[in-house]
C-alpha cells in the first residue's frame, strides 16, 4: 500500500496496527478489530496490511483516500520508538568505546558485541540491560522530563524494585547523555555466545521484577563485604582505559543474576 490521505502525510509506518481509519468520500470506516467481510478480509488485519487492491467497501474508493480516525495503539508505538531511539543511542556510544578503545584489552571477550536488551519504561524512564564484550550492566535512561546532563560520573545511587534495592553509578557520556549503570558482570569471559549473554540480560529483566527475590536482596552485611572484594579484584585488573568506563561492581546483582551464566570452555 503506497500510502493514505490526511495524518502522518500517508506515512503507514506512522500508524499503529490498531488505527482505524475513514474513507473521507464516503466516510465508512475500516475498523482493524473487525476487518472487512464485505472484501473477505478476516479481523485482525491491519490498515497498513490490507490487498493492494482493496478498496472502501461502500463506494470502493481506494485506501489512500483514507483518514485516521482514531488511533488507540499510538501512545504504545511512540513510547516503542523512543524506547528504541534511546537503546540506538546507547548502543552507537558503547560501540564507539569498544571499537577506539577496549578492542585490544586482554580481557574482553570477543564472541560479544555491543547490544541493548529487554528495555521497558519502568516510572517513567527506559530500563534495560546493555551487554558489551567487557561487562553485562542494568542500565535507566533519563525519562522526559528528566535532565542528568549533570550527573556526576561515579556517585552511587540505591534504586528500588520489586526484587530489592541496587546500587546503580552515575555517569555521562557524549551521545547518551546522564545514565545510571549497575554492574552485573564484569569481566565477559563466562559467557561462551552473545545468544547466552541475551538469555541471562532477558532472565535479569524477569528476575529484577520479581519479589520472590526480595529476601536475598536484605543481607546487607554479606552483600556489601562481596562487592568490595569484587571490586579490589576487578580494579587489580582492569588497564587504565576499562578504568574511564567501567563501572564498580554490584551491590546486589547476585541476586538476579546467580546462576545464570555458564563459565566458558
Amino acid at each position: 500500500m503506497s500510502g493514505f490521505e490526511g495524518s502522518y502525510l500517508g506515512a503507514s509506518d506512522k500508524i499503529s496496527p490498531a488505527a482505524i481509519m475513514e474513507c473521507k468520500i464516503c466516510w465508512t470506516p475500516y475498523d482493524p478489530a473487525e476487518g472487512d467481510d464485505h472484501r473477505q478480509i478476516d479481523p485482525g488485519t491491519a490498515f497498513a496490511d490490507l490487498p493492494d487492491d482493496w478498496s472502501c467497501p461502500n463506494c470502493d474508493a481506494p485506501a489512500e483516500q483514507f483518514l485516521v480516525r482514531e488511533d488507540p495503539g499510538a501512545p504504545a508505538m511512540i513510547e516503542a520508538a523512543r524506547l528504541a531511539a534511546a537503546a540506538d543511542r546507547l548502543t552507537a556510544d558503547f560501540r564507539e568505546i569498544w571499537n577506539a578503545k577496549m578492542r585490544d584489552v586482554p580481557m574482553v571477550n570477543k564472541a560479544l558485541h555491543v547490544q541493548a536488551v529487554g528495555f521497558r519504561m519502568v516510572g517513567g524512564r527506559p530500563l534495560g540491560v546493555l551487554i558489551a564484550p567487557w561487562f553485562m550492566n542494568l542500565v535507566q535512561l533519563p525519562g522526559d522530563a528528566d535532565d542528568w546532563s549533570a550527573l556526576t560520573p561515579g556517585t552511587r545511587e540505591d534504586i528500588t524494585f520489586p526484587s530489592g534495592t541496587y546500587e546503580f553509578l552515575h555517569n555521562v557520556r557524549e551521545q547518551t547523555g546522564g545514565y545510571k549503570a549497575c554492574s552485573l558482570f564484569s569481566p565477559m569471559g563466562e559467557f561462551t555466545s552473545q545468544a547466552k549473554a541475551v538469555e541471562v540480560a532477558q532472565a535479569v529483566m524477569v528476575a529484577l521484577f520479581d519479589e520472590a527475590n526480595r529476601a536475598g536482596t536484605d543481607r546487607a552485611a554479606d552483600i556489601r563485604a562481596t562487592r568490595e572484594a569484587e571490586i579490589a579484584a576487578a580494579e587489580a585488573a582492569e588497564s587504565e582505559a576499562e578504568a574511564a568506563h567501567l563501572p564498580e561492581a554490584p551491590t546486589r546483582r547476585a541476586v538476579i543474576t546467580a546462576g545464570m551464566a555458564t563459565p566458558a570452555e
